[in-house]
């Protein structure tokens, strides 16, 4: 694969190059090495029948990815579509980043949405291409369409074995109408040669070769460095900074303070301080004395917040939700269950930290952003500075780590303010991991009191939910991500189901964490649905199976997306449970697990092996998972996406939590926030069923159903029911 930029590596290093888009680039600074030069020539005569790919007369294909690469595979999956309707070698193809452009559309990645919203356009782009190269070779030859095929970047005549490049035919192409993409006739997925192929990502050797791709990479000519430091506690605003001290400190050229609008996902208030390094302002950070006014929350803390939601959880629920047959009361007895799970806040611990470089002059604002939702960002700098959209041009680097977190634009709304106040100055500003973690966007905690009874036959009978949420403040909604779906499983599948809601305002600003919703909701359903197979007495695998009952669609779950399909999560299930070997004799101390997940359009069973010694540590030995995403279009990007969610869920669900303690957050750092290590992972195993069904996205659906299936391992291991997280806190030794 051919991804090198038309410029040297020690170039690189020395100027920005813009990203070429539909007909050409531009020029920046007014200087380009000669190579580059050259590009920008056969750019302006190449073959651009739409913003996702150009073709020289030289031969060269360009494809351009939409959407921001934060690990997903996007930036290379995206392109594969289109070359494979293209008929085109990939061994061929260079990929490039498009810059924030409309005509691309939607450009936002998150929720697993990127593949299943473009699939079928960029197959329709690559055929309506390869239609019009198609066309002028016909023309060329005074021959009917259909006499010729494409194949490799060259149109063959087949009755006379002509043959004319994609190159030869770029001019003449370009001169032809665009056809109506909806005309085109497409693949037969059976014949296709880059899709479900192995296909490593096209940035790999830019990476390991420490290429400047991501945005913490980014420079300017004559760019300064700058740090802004907030309040501790979230929204909190500046009262008075010593402004001449820090001034003093060596490397620092300035220092002021921003007011802002106390809003928490706009402008918050700060001291921006203003250098010549990244570490000039970190130590300047360090010695700076500011005055904050804290506000009202300044004494809200995570123990404060649970005893509130166990008192809520013994009282009346604020909110029924949804309510279906009969609700009486649950006995005490062997078929009745009543439980409390409870999950903590999490943070997005990104690789790389926050961070954005700008520069604004003559009105106008250019960005370099690690973005994962560029038109966000314009949108909260827009509302934040009056700085009109059409003034804004944002360029999309690579992205060290999202997760969500990136979805919320406030470190480009910071770093476009300050890049104002140095009006005509570049400017990079960067966060420090103390920062990041103090300033995250948290996936909500919650609460959980299930109450379940199971039938002579040993089925449920009937389920009933106190959900104990977060909402902002005095907002009587839940806060970003903290909700359920009214239609999440079970709800839908029982006679007798209630869903009620109780709100804990909370001034800690929420956010979306990989799978939102699903990442928490999973484990405590999934536990609580193994707690009533136990006291059925039955297979926790059977137990699920008769649960999702006959083949059928059902929803979708609340009224939006696509309708749950129980014979394709059945048989990811299956699949789990076949490739686990589900069910057979386990040494002492061992046990296995199993959960399920309908997240993002995507069906997903985890089987967890796991052991725990007699004083309760904790080995996770094994993960299984069977999956169903439709088809598969980029094998190797697949099974990383399955592995990395199975690796973050039991990270997060072992080790991870959020302490806030007078209104800030206590343990913001890696050595107080600890992630998975390698000596920890598990085995990782990932199986997919053959389907036809269309593609869906990957970053997510396999996470949610992980942390499940290792609680529940851990039961079949020890006898205990794990209700609380982090495991890492709790008592596992054998009951």
């Amino acid at each position: 694969m051919n991804t090198t930029d038309s410029l040297t590596h020690t170039d690189r290093r020395g100027f920005f190059k813009t990203t070429a888009l539909a007909g050409g680039g531009f020029l920046l600074g007014g200087w380009l090495p000669e190579k580059a030069v050259a590009q920008e020539a056969a750019a302006a005569t190449a073959f651009t029948p739409n913003v996702f790919i150009r073709i020289t007369p030289q031969g060269a294909v360009t494809l351009f990815a939409k959407t921001p690469e934060i690990g997903q595979g996007v930036k290379t999956t995206l392109p594969m579509i289109v070359a494979e309707e293209l008929e085109v070698d990939w061994e061929k193809v260079t990929v490039e980043q498009g810059a924030v452009d409309p005509r691309f559309g939607g450009q936002t990645a998150g929720g697993s949405t990127t593949i299943p919203s473009n699939y079928d356009r960029l197959r329709r782009l690559g055929a309506v291409a390869k239609t019009m190269l198609v066309t002028a070779a016909a023309n060329n030859w005074s021959v009917p369409v259909d006499e010729c095929t494409a194949a490799s970047g060259v149109v063959t005549h087949d009755k006379s074995g002509r043959k004319l490049t994609y190159g030869e035919l770029a001019e003449a192409a370009s001169k032809l109408p665009v056809p109506d993409e909806k005309s085109v006739k497409l693949k037969n997925p059976a014949d296709f040669k880059i899709l479900g192929r192995r296909i490593g990502g096209v940035d790999n050797e830019k990476i390991v070769t420490g290429e400047p791709l991501f945005g913490i990479d980014q420079k300017q000519p004559g760019m300064v460095y700058a740090t802004f430091v907030r309040c501790p506690v979230f929204a909190g605003k500046v009262k008075d900074a010593d402004l001449d001290a820090a001034k003093k400190l060596a490397g620092v050229s300035d220092a002021f303070i921003i007011e802002g609008s106390g809003d928490h996902y706009g402008l918050l208030s700060g001291v921006a301080i203003i250098g010549d390094s990244t570490w000039s302002v970190f130590k300047a950070k360090k010695a700076l004395k500011v005055s904050w006014d804290e506000g009202e929350h300044a004494g809200e803390s995570s123990t404060g917040q649970e005893e509130k939601a166990l008192a809520a959880i013994k009282g009346k629920a604020a909110k029924e939700i949804r309510r279906d047959g009969e609700i009486g009361g649950f006995p005490a007895g062997p078929q009745t269950v009543d439980a409390v799970y409870y999950y903590p806040h999490l943070a997005h611990a990104n690789l790389e930290p926050q961070n954005c470089t700008a520069v604004y002059k003559d009105g106008k604002l250019e960005m370099w952003a690690p973005t994962q939702n560029p038109a966000g960002g314009i949108d909260g700098i827009t509302k934040a500075l009056k700085i009109p959209k059409e003034s804004i041009t944002v360029h999309i680097t690579r992205i060290g780590g999202g997760f969500g977190r990136r979805l919320m634009g406030d470190f480009m709304v910071e770093c476009a303010e300050i890049a104002r106040r140095l009006d005509g100055k570049p400017v990079k500003v960067m966060w420090d991991r103390e920062q990041d973690f103090q300033h995250d966007y948290y996936r909500s905690g919650g609460w959980h009191h299930l109450r379940g009874q199971v039938d002579e036959a040993g089925k449920i009978s009937a389920w009933a939910n106190h959900f104990v949420t977060y909402g902002l403040n005095n907002d009587d909604r839940p806060g970003n991500g903290a909700d359920v779906n009214a239609g999440e499983l079970p709800a839908g599948f029982l006679p007798n189901f209630l869903l009620e809601r109780t709100i804990l305002p909370s001034n800690v600003p929420l956010g979306y964490w990989r799978a939102p919703g699903s990442c928490a909701i999973a484990w405590a359903f999934q536990s609580f649905i193994d707690e009533l197979a136990h006291a059925a007495k039955r297979d926790p695998l059977q137990f699920r199976l008769d649960l999702l009952g006959d083949d059928r669609e059902v929803g979708p779950p609340g009224g939006r997306g696509r309708p749950y399909n129980t014979m394709r999560m059945k048989r990811a299930l299956k699949l789990a449970a076949e490739k686990a070997d589900w069910g057979r004799k386990m040494p002492k101390g061992s046990g296995q697990g199993i959960a399920f997940h309908y997240s993002h359009a995507g069906y997903v069973a985890v089987v967890a092996e796991v052991s725990v010694d007699a004083q309760g540590a904790l080995k996770v030995d094994r993960l299984v998972a069977g999956v169903d995403v439709g088809q598969i279009l980029n094998l190797s990007g697949a099974e990383n996406q399955v592995e990395g969610s199975m690796l973050d869920g039991l990270s997060a669900a072992w080790f991870q939590e959020v302490l806030v303690s007078d209104g800030r957050v206590k343990n913001a750092g890696f050595g107080d926030y600890p992630l998975l290590r390698m000596a920890e992972a598990p085995k990782l195993e990932a199986y997919f069923y053959p389907s036809d069904f269309p593609p869906t996205g990957l970053g997510e659906p396999a996470l949610p159903p992980t942390a499940p299936a290792v609680c529940n391992a851990i039961f079949a291991a020890t006898g205990k029911r794990v209700r609380k997280l982090p495991l890492v806190k709790e008592n596992l030794s054998r009951a």
